[in-house]
This record gives C-alpha cells, structure tokens and sequence, in this order.
C-alpha cells in the first residue's frame, strides 16, 4: 500500500485561483503545507487535462506530493499519477483497481453512513466524507455529515478518512480533533489573495492536535 499524508489535501478548481495559474496557487499552497493535491477538471478537453495533469505531475515530484486525479482513469494513467479519487457513480473500485494496480492510491467518496458501511469491503486506501458543511463548490451531494457525522463514520469505517465541505481555518482543528485523518479544502486556499499563507494558517491549525 502507497504512503501518503492525507491530513492538508488541496482540491483544485481553476475557476476561483482569482485569474492566476493553477501551478502558480498549487506549488504555493505546497510550500505553505498542503501534503496531497487532487487536479479536478469538469469543463475542460480530455487533451487540456492530460496536457495539465502532466504539468501538475513534473510540479509536485520534487516536494513529494502525491497527485490524484478526480474521476478519470484514463487521465491517471496517462500521466502516471499517483491515484485516483472516484465518487459513488463513477468506475467501480474493483475496476479501477485493476487498471490501476495497487502500487497506486485510490479515495472514494461516501455520503451517507451507509456507504461509509459498505465501503468496508473494500480495499480503497481512503474515503472522503462529504460534505462536512454545505459549500457553493459541491452543490450535488446529500445532507451535511457536520462534525458529529465524521465521528460516527469512524466508529463504522476501517479507512483513513479526510474531510471535505466548508472547511476553513477556524473549523479546521475540530475536524481534525473529531477523528479525520484529514482535511481537503478548495476555496480556502485556491481564493486565497496568497495561498502560502492560507495552507501555512491550516496547517498550524491541524498541528495544534
């Protein structure tokens, strides 16, 4: 199984970087703390994304700072990422697994209890709760888990486990204190005015624990 450092994962959305280059927020945001980056694109080209995804790869190598893939498969393969993070109506694990190997990392999304239950059986090397809070970015997933929730899905769930939804650095402890393994963030720190110190600020946080 990969080794990896789940507890300041970036999800990235080039439409709130403030017109700035995706690489320029990322290696920032790296530098400040942020230990796991995941590239997620929904509105570009299949080229775009490769042609990012491959930019993104030669970025994070030097600082050791795994690369996933939201949703494509093929996208991770081709740029030989180190993972791939899936929700519950894409590839099926099995399947990704297979394609993927198990030198690779892959996260699954869960967003109920239940599916916190079922993903026991099987071998991901970590889910992502979501959504903690409601947040503008993720407008399609269920009821908010909040604090308590993340503490049930680990009485229930044998994965790491990071948290996503409306986290930001006054939050950040908290959840990282009910039992996260981690917190993943978008708006915090790709609209941050400097993403260095927006990752640093988190980072302090989560250290206090």
């Amino acid at each position: 199984m990969p080794i990896f450092d789940l507890s300041l994962y970036l999800v990235t959305d080039r439409r709130l970087s403030l017109g700035r280059s995706l690489e320029e927020v990322v290696e920032e945001a790296v530098k400040g703390g942020v230990t796991m980056v995941q590239l997620r694109e929904k509105d570009c080209s299949t080229l775009d994304f490769y042609q990012l995804s491959v930019r993104m790869k030669q970025l994070l190598a030097p600082y050791k700072v795994p690369l996933i893939i939201n949703d494509r498969l093929d996208i991770a393969i081709a740029c030989n990422a180190d993972g791939v993070h899936i929700g519950q109506s894409d590839m099926p694990y099995d399947v990704a697994r297979q394609m993927l190997g198990y030198d690779k990392i892959i996260g699954l999304s869960i967003e109920t209890l239940e599916q916190a239950k079922l993903a026991n059986a099987l071998d991901v090397d970590y889910i992502g709760i979501s959504p903690i809070f409601s947040t503008p970015t993720k407008t399609d997933t269920l009821l908010p888990f909040g604090i308590e929730g993340i503490q049930q899905v680990k009485q229930i769930c044998k994965h790491k486990a990071v948290a996503i939804g409306g986290i930001h650095a006054n939050n950040a402890a908290a959840i990282y204190n009910a039992g996260a393994d981690g917190i993943a963030v978008v708006s915090e720190i790709m609209s941050a005015t400097n993403p260095f110190e927006a990752a640093h600020i988190l980072r302090t946080e989560l250290n206090k624990y």
